[in-house]
């Protein structure tokens, strides 16, 4: 029979995400088999895939079940995880918020039906796809239930259903392997609060999740959560595994005050060396329809502004920078209080104070300050150029402002700016760069290079560079080749994901510097192209 459009490509042996496929056109529907295939062969060692209709705009629900020998099976309430990337779960909750009375009765007693069924024993997650209703479990009409699959393990997740029922799913799944009864009958089993787990990710949303390697300079989530991780300070992030360096868990009374546990912790984060998700899920903790409970499968989507989030905004975003700049000053008058020489800040040209430039993601702070005996005067913007016609210097449009340092010492300072007091820490994460964090997030400064490298900007050859270090793991053209912006030219792989590399514009195959199996690293020239521009 024909396959409904549109379908969902997934491995047969498969979970977390790996080899899956989404397909929105018939004719991408035999790349998506392969690929799918191919990635799943690689993950699970079994490339057998299946098609099942893909429903845009549901509801990830999932039943936690627990089966034991004598013929005993239990479920453990419901989970939603619909809010994913890649097919890959971010946000996790127990109980399904979106979801009726009603409908969670259905999806408990199918689970129970299906597990009793085929005599299932140890845990397991029965996993459903819930259709749109009118709104968050007011519609008239009872919302359509799909089966999707049992994962017939403990799944990243099982901790959130802990949390609200305080059973220990690792011991009970022991108990019943060693033939023992279930521990509790249904009519045992209760159900306390709501608990968000949602999961940190060395990958980088703004860049499309691109996933992001790298040795950890500093790891700090705090606050009122359970968090799980194996990554410190002095780890190293590769690609040979999943990006997944932790999990953060928050149980409470309410599912408002347990996204609220989650949005302090993500904005408090201390985390340097590698780029996570940590601000998108903070803006999603506090975005509205989150709250209301509207989270389908399509939220991310629905919600680009939680993915472009970068963390502190405004006067806070200010203050960080303020905040390193007074650390540097700190720093060079130390420096020069050593050496015996003239104080820090001080010139021969009066007109003209210290400056300070940061880099912050690809955009520019420059700050200029004088340091006054009770106060540090400002200013924040670019600094006026002279008029090459005339060597004239325009008007000074930059803000001005009133720093005072209230207390600092190693690695925190209170300032004050314009009047209002920010508590910062601060702390150099390399040579040229400082972690600057307060209770409304981070950033991770750095100082321009002061020379650059002509011969190194100019490098040979237009193409696409690649993004992070992994193996080629398919090659689909060939020197002389004439591709089409948009075609494909490889396939990457890295942390376990496949990354589709992309000509840009039409173009001619130069060289195709790389083989399927080849090691490649961040930065280095996939596929020479030359375009007509390039003569």
């Amino acid at each position: 029979s024909e396959i409904p459009i549109p379908a969902l490509v997934k491995a047969a042996a498969g979970g977390g995400g790996r080899g899956m496929r989404t397909v929105h056109r018939r004719e991408d529907l035999a790349d998506a088999i392969e690929a799918a295939s191919r990635e799943a062969s690689s993950a699970f060692g079994d490339g057998t895939v299946f098609i099942e209709p893909f429903i845009e705009r549901g509801r990830h629900v999932e039943v936690q079940i627990l089966g034991d020998a004598h013929g005993n099976v239990v479920h453990l309430g419901t989970r939603e995880c619909s809010i994913q990337r890649r097919n890959q779960k971010v946000v996790e909750e127990a109980p399904a918020p979106g979801v009726d009375d009603a409908t969670r009765e259905r999806l408990h007693e199918g689970a129970l039906a299906l597990a009793r069924h085929v005599g299932y024993r140890g845990a397991g997650t029965v996993e459903f796809m819930v259709g749109e209703t009118d709104d968050a479990g007011g519609g008239s009409a009872a919302p359509t239930i799909t089966f999707l699959e049992v994962n017939t393990r403990l799944q990243v997740e099982h901790p959130a259903t802990e949390a609200i029922t305080g059973l220990d799913l690792v011991e009970a799944q022991i108990v019943v392997a060693h033939g023992a009864p279930l521990p509790w009958t249904q009519g045992e089993i209760g159900f306390d609060g709501h608990a968000i787990e949602v999961r940190l990710v060395a990958e980088d949303p703004i860049a499309g999740w691109l996933p992001s390697t790298g040795a950890v300079d500093e790891f700090e989530l705090g606050g009122d959560v359970r968090v799980d991780t194996g990554v410190r300070a002095g780890s190293t992030v590769s690609t040979d595994y999943d990006s997944l360096v932790a999990k953060v868990i928050a149980h409470a009374p309410t599912r408002d005050e347990a996204a609220s546990r989650i949005e302090r912790t993500m904005r408090t984060a201390r985390i340097a060396g590698v780029r996570t998700n940590a601000n998108m899920l903070a803006a999603t903790m506090a975005e509205p329809d989150f709250r209301a409970g509207r989270t389908f499968t399509s939220y991310l989507d629905e919600h680009p502004e939680v993915l472009a989030d970068a963390g502190p905004v405004g006067a806070d975003r200010l203050s960080l920078v303020l905040a390193a700049t007074m650390h540097d000053e700190a720093s060079a008058r130390a420096a020069d209080a050593a050496t015996g020489f003239a104080p820090s800040g001080w010139r021969n040209l009066r007109t003209r104070g210290q400056r300070r430039t940061w880099l912050d993601g690809d955009h520019l702070h420059q700050v200029e300050y004088v340091v006054a005996p009770d106060r540090v005067d400002v200013r924040y913007g670019p600094w006026p150029e002279p008029d090459p016609a005339d060597g004239s210097l325009p008007d000074d449009v930059r803000r001005a402002i009133v720093v005072r340092v209230l207390r600092r010492t190693a690695d925190e300072l209170a300032i004050e700016v314009d009047g209002r007091r920010h508590v910062v820490r601060v702390r150099p994460t390399g040579e040229d760069a400082l972690l600057v964090s307060g209770p409304a997030g981070q950033l991770v400064l750095t100082r321009p290079p002061r020379f650059v490298d002509h011969d190194a900007s100019e490098s040979a050859g237009g193409g696409p560079i690649c993004p992070l270090p992994g193996t080629v793991i398919a090659v689909h053209v060939a020197d002389g080749d004439e591709v089409t912006d948009g075609q494909l030219l490889m396939v990457v792989e890295a942390m376990k994901m496949e990354h589709k590399i992309v000509a840009t514009a039409s173009a001619t195959v130069d060289e195709v510097r790389y083989a399927v199996g080849d090691r490649v690293d961040a930065g280095d020239l996939l596929v020479a192209l030359r375009t007509d521009d390039d003569g």
